[in-house]
């Protein structure tokens, strides 16, 4: 996903000189492209990603457009306080890109793990969160962003080969795009667990004879409320959500409130997230997801198990 961002970026570069990137230390062989090419809005602060944010604000306060780009981990915690007192209260035009988020970073260990910042993002006022699934999904959200204005995370992962592009994919802040049909049960996914979403589907729908609806989230805030109720008017029993994400503060909990203050809660809601601990295993993203069951298989078995108690 980082190449359609920087791909992107750079057109956007182009096109509007009050765009500023800076980085904490990283992006090596991904950022050099922007740094060449406009080298005087190109700024690496160092390993310090409370400067980082901080002379994002400045900048943003002269009236440029701030990218701040590091490692989500990092990018979401060790400035927290800056993105809260500098950025999002004077409401400045500063986009920060987390790159890693979830288990991407896997060998790294507990530190370099994101199972928090969709929630700790969120709870900021004026803070707009993006979770792109896919390559496309990630330059059409930079390409927003960076035509809109205000405070705002993007959360990049792996880029993964599922083949599920479609000329009628529409990019909106704040929608959900459905990226497989369906009426019984809807599985909405945020950011690149869409490929594990899709082949679950495919997985229950054969076992359990019921049609089911993937749709892909990318915006967790404000989230894509009218695709969620445009499914459950056309009679959909169940929603199912999935994220590499805890449980507490991200797409799946802000799903369920959003349907119990309507009072549409279905028959069938079950969230998938990580689990309420720190994984202390080291490996890559694909045994840490296995080992915490958000696997495709371990997923399709677990929902399959679920309805037919339900049903």
């Amino acid at each position: 996903m980082r190449n359609s961002f920087v791909q992107q970026m750079l057109i956007e570069m182009e096109r509007n000189p009050s765009i500023f990137l800076l980085t904490g230390d990283v992006g090596f062989n991904a950022l050099e492209q922007i740094e060449q090419r406009f080298p005087d809005r190109f700024i690496n602060v160092g390993i310090a990603e409370a400067t980082l944010v901080g002379l994002a604000a400045g900048l943003a306060l002269t009236g440029k457009k701030a990218v701040c780009y590091a490692i989500a981990s990092f990018m979401s915690m060790r400035p927290y306080e800056q993105i809260r007192d500098d950025v999002c209260y004077h409401n400045l035009d500063v986009t920060l890109v987390g790159v890693g988020g979830g288990f991407n970073y896997g060998y790294q260990g507990v530190t370099h793990h994101t199972i928090e910042d969709i929630a700790i993002l969120s709870a900021l006022p004026n803070m707009v969160v993006v979770n792109p699934a896919y390559a496309w999904e990630a330059k059409e959200a930079t390409k927003a962003l960076m035509h809109s204005k205000g405070p705002a995370y993007l959360r990049l992962g792996k880029n993964t080969d599922y083949p599920w592009q479609r000329s009628t994919n529409q990019f909106l802040l704040g929608s959900g795009i459905v990226m497989r049909e369906g009426r019984d049960i809807v599985l909405i996914s945020t950011g690149n667990m869409l490929d594990t979403a899709l082949m679950s589907a495919e997985k229950v729908e054969i076992e359990t004879g019921l049609s089911v609806r993937v749709i892909s989230m990318p915006t967790v805030k404000p989230l894509g409320v009218e695709s969620i109720m445009e499914s459950l008017s056309r009679g959909a029993r169940g929603i199912f959500t999935l994220e590499e994400h805890g449980k507490f503060g991200g797409m799946g909990s802000s799903i369920a409130t959003t349907l119990a203050e309507q009072s549409l809660i279905p028959d069938l809601f079950r969230m998938y997230t990580l689990p309420d601990r720190f994984v202390k295993s080291v490996g890559s993203r694909e045994f840490l997801l296995a080992e915490v069951g958000l696997d495709a298989e371990s997923l399709a078995k677990d929902m399959i198990t679920y309805i037919q108690k339900k049903i």
